[in-house]
């Protein structure tokens, strides 16, 4: 397995992951803006996107956003990380987690936060696994 910087010729199979977390593009328009969404993002200087290929299939997807605090030095945030259904399991997302601590080590970040919705139990216990900690609780309101 082998984790890299995603480009944009690796679009479409990350929008095939992130599907696995979220609805389908229910039509056309809808897919080709969720196309562009993720092309805008591999070339935003304070973005990243790390794939994990196996076998030059993509199984695996981090999305990284480097956000500047006003009160602190930079952090990392980590929106998105799926893991194929099939590969889970298989060290898929240690590995690309492990790459995420690399690029925040790298850019001097003081922490690296994500989240995890509150039926994910077996994905909170796998951030626990490796060395994550519970330290908040997220509220949204809807818009």
């Amino acid at each position: 397995m082998q984790v890299r910087k995603a480009s944009k010729k690796d679009t479409k199979p990350i929008l095939g992951l992130l599907v696995q977390l979220r609805p389908s593009p229910s039509s056309k328009s809808q897919y080709n803006y969720f196309m562009r969404i993720i092309q805008r993002y591999l070339t935003d200087k304070d973005k990243q996107m790390l794939v994990a290929v196996v076998r030059s299939k993509i199984v695996g997807l981090a999305s990284l956003v480097f956000l500047p605090r006003l009160n602190q030095k930079l952090e990392l945030w980590i929106p998105e990380l799926v893991v194929d259904q099939k590969y889970r399991k298989k060290r898929v997302g240690k590995s690309l987690i492990k790459a995420c601590v690399s690029a925040a080590k790298k850019k001097k970040c003081f922490r690296i936060r994500l989240e995890s919705g509150n039926r994910r139990k077996g994905s909170h216990a796998f951030y626990r696994k490796i060395g994550f900690e519970q330290f908040a609780l997220s509220f949204q309101k809807p818009i």
